[in-house]
């Protein structure tokens, strides 16, 4: 009899220890996880955080890593090798989104992350961040709060970034549009163009 209880507890603990287990191990892979990758350059997700990770010779290292915010939804994770007068460059980028809601206000916010790294130095070229709001606000027309509308508009701020196939890139807003081309005897990208965005027709 006692050994029929011992052999009882003794496959309770086991069966205790074992799920323990394994929800640790469920916890870990949610926290971190690979977003991206090419060559050997490794994107991934270390709780609100993009690491950025180079391997070389059989060693990981961190390149740079990113704050996210914890409410935002992370995609679009890429990392896309070209060369810039025949110099190797990554072009790293990925999108933040989130929803910030009121009673009266709701914000649909995203970011796009840009960057452009020489790995073998392990030097940023660039590094672009872009941000679209769009609002929808409930305004009030009198003092009272009888009568009110909706509203709606677009925040904008930063560049909007593109690189072209040239290996120069675009930095462009509703004021100017600047082109970047690389400089091998500096080591940096240097402003080649800039012009007056076009105006839209209404």
């Amino acid at each position: 009899m006692k050994k029929t209880v011992l052999l009882i507890a003794l496959t309770l603990f086991t069966i205790t220890g074992f799920s323990q287990k394994k929800k640790s191990t469920a916890k870990t892979k949610t926290e971190t996880g690979v977003l991206a990758k090419t060559d050997n350059l490794t994107a991934e997700k270390v709780k609100n955080e993009v690491h950025v990770y180079v391997t070389a010779d059989g060693k990981k290292e961190l390149l740079f890593s990113k704050p996210v915010d914890a409410k935002n939804t992370l995609s679009e994770v890429k990392i896309t090798g070209f060369k810039a007068k025949e110099t190797p460059m990554y072009y790293i980028s990925w999108t933040e989104k989130g929803t910030t809601k009121t009673d009266l206000k709701t914000e649909d916010a995203t970011v796009i992350v840009s960057e452009i790294w020489d790995v073998a130095t392990k030097t940023q070229m660039i590094g672009n961040v872009q941000s679209t709001t769009h609002i929808v606000e409930k305004v009030f027309l009198d003092k009272l709060k009888n009568a009110s509308e909706t509203q709606e508009r677009m925040r904008r701020e930063g560049f909007e970034f593109t690189l072209l196939p040239t290996g120069d890139f675009i930095l462009k807003d509703k004021k100017s549009e600047t082109k970047y081309t690389y400089n091998p005897t500096d080591k940096k990208f240097v402003a080649a163009t800039a012009a007056a965005a076009p105006k839209k027709k209404k």
